[in-house]
């Protein structure tokens, strides 16, 4: 059986654009990241992708918690 996550990422629009999002910023973080200085633009950035990512994160493991209530209610139907 597939994790949940991974039968969300398979059936679920809402949360595979999320997760898309999600990598996204974490991509441009990392550039960000591996940069020696950030300019004040750049670090305002980062900030404002990690509030960003985080947002994204909770919106999933809200989906994860729905669809893991959902199965366990069907089982026990």
């Amino acid at each position: 059986m597939l994790a949940s996550r991974d039968q969300l990422l398979a059936s679920h629009e809402e949360f595979r654009k999320l997760a898309q999002e999600h990598t996204t910023y974490e991509q441009r973080l990392d550039s960000l990241t591996q940069k020696r200085f950030l300019t004040d633009d750049e670090k305002l950035e980062e900030v404002r992708l990690k509030k960003l990512k985080l947002r994204l994160k909770d919106q999933m493991e809200g989906i994860e918690r729905q669809y893991r209530h959902q199965i366990q209610h069907n089982q026990v139907a």
